[in-house]
């Protein structure tokens, strides 16, 4: 907590010891973060680089895209926040991904005053330091710009912040932050629909808090709130065709024609791959089974969270009147609340990973997959407040035999918590970067030679093509092909077009890939004699005439 203190007439905060070992925490998390942006890591691709060219054109202001090119249910705000410093510095991945660090720091900085709030001050301080570790699997979520998990995770955490302080009596502007809580779920929604979970326990939870003054003034700034942060999505679904508007297109993404795998599959998946995952306890290519018990202890620390968050509730309502008179302004609603938002964030989290593990993809493609339980740090204090009660409970000897017993295990499970993830990280940041900075550099010698010589208008592949434009600053323009040398996924159509117009454009593939020996088949006598190089692990043709299959 910050204490004033006067310092030749002024006044100057000082943080108390929990509040600078989080701080100290945050600040590593930060640098460690903006060290691995500097370098480009985690590797970029294609589909960040669709946003990037975004921002591109925005900042130039020849679009205003609602949601992602080629969908209708990926939210652009990353895309606008990066708009003016790429308009100013030009388009690279360090700038794309600064907003993407700074959202992570108000992140960590919004769940230590609500962790604190909650909580207690030394255990808010653990939860930053926690925080601020991170593997692969985790800044790839915090840090690259392919939609959503890195705004909507401080937005939760500051509409949880507001109906604390409304149910506390310490906000003055009530109307007002209620409005400010609606925009926040507005452009939530409108971002990324896998937070829906989390909108709908907050949104819970301010009902609880204020749902007498909803009735009036606040409630119509809520709804105005929504309203304003949503109305792109809204305009966007209006104007869309038949099958075109978001929830259409979003439920064709997430139903798999076929056999479905069975829930143990789909829970096994979610709970020992998913949540390891999504927690830092792993690598990115998978958990060993020893990284797996943090998966099959979740679902426990859940329901003790949420019996924890129970039993503080009544005991604030068993109170005497004298002692809550005492508590100031918020009264009895005041002391309940962090209970009902320890509440939501557990079913918060609960929710979440339900949702996850309905969906084949948990079974099928845990891997790859992972990424979308990140949001599930959010419920981090609420999952491991149980296992610091117990561990300090034991530590002040004011428990049983079975207490302390219970104490000591929580506190095992806390370092080895912690150790685990300092392992990985560690690993990562020794060994597991040289990967993506070899791709990198590759990537980047393969825009220099056909920025500098050409063809500056090509055709690829999906991971090749938008990265590459990006790369170039759009001097090289790129047309999406599959292996077979049909048209592939091309998100911004007028790149399609611009090569299909060129009278000789070249062709991009990686050396030796089904689409190289497809392209050669089709050149046949011609592949020799057609100018090749090879650049950065890729072969760059250039025939006479092009090669147009589909046509």
């Amino acid at each position: 907590m910050s204490h004033p203190e006067q310092h030749r007439g002024r006044w100057r905060p000082r943080l108390d010891r929990p509040a600078l070992a989080a701080l100290l925490f945050g600040l590593a998390g930060v640098v460690y973060r903006l060290v691995l942006t500097l370098f480009t890591v985690p590797v970029s691709n294609s589909d960040e680089a669709t946003f990037g060219l975004a921002a591109l054109h925005i900042g130039q202001g020849r679009e205003r895209p609602v949601f992602l090119y080629g969908q209708h249910y990926m939210g652009m705000l990353e895309s606008y926040l990066a708009a003016p410093l790429v308009a100013v510095a030009g388009p690279s991945w360090p700038v794309l991904r600064l907003p993407m660090l700074a959202l992570y720091a108000v992140f960590l900085y919004l769940i230590h005053r609500l962790t604190r709030r909650l909580c207690t001050p030394w255990f808010a301080a653990f939860v930053v330091g926690l925080l601020a570790l991170g593997p692969e699997r985790v800044v790839r979520d915090q840090l690259t710009v392919v939609g959503g998990r890195p705004e909507v995770k401080p937005a939760v955490l500051l509409m949880l912040l507001i109906t604390v302080g409304l149910a506390a009596g310490t906000v003055h502007r009530r109307r007002l932050a209620v409005g400010l809580f609606g925009l926040l779920v507005g452009l939530a929604v409108w971002s990324d629909w896998l937070i829906l979970p989390y909108l709908a326990v907050a949104g819970l939870a301010l009902v609880w808090a204020v749902r007498r003054e909803l009735l009036g003034w606040s409630g119509l700034l809520l709804a105005a709130g929504v309203a304003v942060g949503v109305a792109p999505m809204i305009v966007d679904n209006l104007r869309a065709g038949p099958g075109d508007d978001s929830l259409s297109v979003f439920r064709q993404v997430s139903t798999k024609v076929g056999p479905q795998p069975p829930w143990s599959d789909r829970i096994r998946g979610g709970l020992l791959e998913g949540v390891p995952l999504a927690h830092g306890l792993c690598p990115v290519d998978g958990c060993g089974r020893w990284q797996q018990w943090f998966g099959v202890l979740y679902p426990v620390l859940l329901l003790a969270g949420a019996a924890l968050a129970v039993l503080a509730y009544r005991r604030a309502a068993g109170a005497p009147r004298a002692e809550r008179v005492g508590r100031g302004a918020g009264g009895l609603r005041g002391e309940r609340v962090g209970p009902v938002v320890q509440l939501a964030l557990v079913a918060g989290a609960a929710l979440t990973l339900l949702s996850y593990v309905r969906s084949p993809l948990a079974a099928t493609s845990p891997l790859d997959n992972a990424r979308y339980l990140s949001v599930l740090q959010l419920s981090l204090p609420a999952v491991l407040w149980p296992l610091w009660v117990a561990a300090l409970t034991a530590w002040r000897g004011t428990s049983s035999v079975l207490g302390r017993f219970t104490g000591a295990l929580s506190a095992a499970v806390l370092a080895a918590l912690t150790v685990t993830t300092l392992v990985i990280t560690v690993l990562f940041a020794a060994t597991g970067t040289a990967a993506s900075r070899t791709e990198e550099r590759q990537a980047r010698e393969l825009a220099a030679a056909l920025r500098a010589d050409g063809p500056h208008e090509v055709y690829g592949d999906y991971w090749t093509c938008n990265r590459l434009i990006f790369n170039t600053d759009e001097s090289v323009v790129c047309g999406v092909l599959d292996g077979n040398l049909s048209p592939g996924q091309n998100r911004y159509r007028p790149y399609w077009r611009q090569v299909g117009r060129a009278e000789r454009p070249g062709y991009v593939v990686e050396i030796d890939s089904p689409m190289d020996r497809r392209l050669r088949r089709l050149l046949a006598d011609r592949a020799d004699a057609a100018p090749v190089r090879e650049v950065g692990g890729y072969r760059v043709y250039h025939p006479d005439t092009p090669v147009r299959p589909w046509r």
